[in-house]
């Protein structure tokens, strides 16, 4: 089987607004611009191409074909898209190298947020359409239920959710609830942005990278769509998809744990099976920044740059989409030294 690996990683500023078109152009061509130069190609040198977007965010049809002038329209390109988190175009592309098909691929994606009169209730879209989405329970309102659910049962504490945040946890619990239990602290902020990663096949890998972060292992789970069908408080499908990456080793220099909010990385954290010592999110995680159908891949790209610098020798990345961590995806990515 073919070894992969990211070799290079950029993502657009984050920002709470763009003014630019809802389609990505003006955010990915920088990001584009800035992995030619750093691995001293050109798009000549992509055989595929995969993006991960929501025309339904964009809030125009085939979003995803216009974000498609950032690449140019010459050379043809061989070109792929879910409509998901980027993670999960990482995830075709990483099928289609280890099928053979192709040497490098560039994975890319974007949501302005922003543009939405209320991202959280866009969000509710993702829901049962039948039973629960005509209720219009916003991502915020979800999410406190299960930090609800999980305090009531004694899992963790508006502290420990404190901790995750950062900052003087005194102060931060003196702050009002903006969906009891969460405060501001506890919930992602709404984010403008894109992010872009370049993933390459053995030796051609070794030519455009000194210290490539191999992709050992690789899987994505999914849980019940019904809020009632599950355990709020855990997460299964991040536990198998775990699993299967890691294969029973949770050793790791640090994590990128997708977590939109406060409590969902005292989820992950135990789901995954990390150890204590384990940094967790060193880059601000979802927290810090939260672009739509960007933050996942954004996970992989800070997990992967960390041993491209060599700051570590061995990571984990992690995705999600759906509501209350419905679906999960799980990335180990190696150092060749180890």
């Amino acid at each position: 089987m073919p070894e992969i690996a990211v070799v290079g990683f950029a993502h657009a500023p984050h920002v709470p607004e763009t003014h630019g078109t809802t389609n990505g152009v003006e955010m990915l061509v920088p990001c584009f611009q800035q992995l030619y130069a750093d691995l001293g190609i050109t798009k000549s040198d992509i055989d595929f191409w995969c993006s991960g977007s929501s025309d339904f965010l964009a809030g125009r049809a085939f979003s995803f074909i216009s974000a498609v002038d950032a690449i140019g329209a010459v050379p043809p390109i061989n070109e792929s898209h879910v409509e998901m988190d980027a993670a999960w175009a990482l995830y075709e592309a990483w099928v289609k190298l280890l099928s053979g098909q192709a040497e490098t691929a560039l994975v890319y994606g974007f949501g302005k947020s922003s543009a939405a009169e209320s991202i959280q209730q866009v969000l509710t879209m993702q829901l049962d359409p039948y039973l629960v989405a005509p209720l219009w329970p916003d991502a915020v309102s979800i999410a406190g239920l299960q930090a609800r659910a999980g305090l009531d049962a004694g899992r963790w504490t508006e502290q420990e959710m404190a901790a995750v945040a950062g900052g003087d946890i005194e102060s931060l619990l003196a702050a009002p609830y903006v969906a009891d239990p969460l405060r501001a602290h506890d919930i992602a902020p709404v984010t403008d942005g894109a992010a872009a990663i370049v993933l390459a096949v053995g030796d051609r890998a070794r030519e455009l990278c000194e210290r490539p972060a191999w992709i050992t292992g690789i899987a994505h789970n999914i849980d019940a769509q019904a809020l009632g069908g599950r355990d709020l408080t855990r997460s299964p499908s991040a536990t198998r998809a775990a699993a299967s990456a890691t294969r029973g080793d949770t050793t790791f220099d640090l994590a990128e744990l997708h977590a939109p909010f406060s409590h969902q990385q005292l989820i992950l954290a135990e789901a995954i099976g990390l150890s204590p010592g384990t940094r967790i999110n060193p880059s601000g995680g979802a927290l810090a920044a939260n672009p739509m159908f960007a933050a996942g891949l954004e996970r992989i790209g800070n997990a992967a740059t960390a041993i491209i610098s060599g700051d570590a020798n061995r990571t984990l990345a992690h995705a999600t989409s759906g509501p209350a961590l419905q679906q999960n995806l799980v990335a180990v990515l190696e150092s060749e030294a180890r």
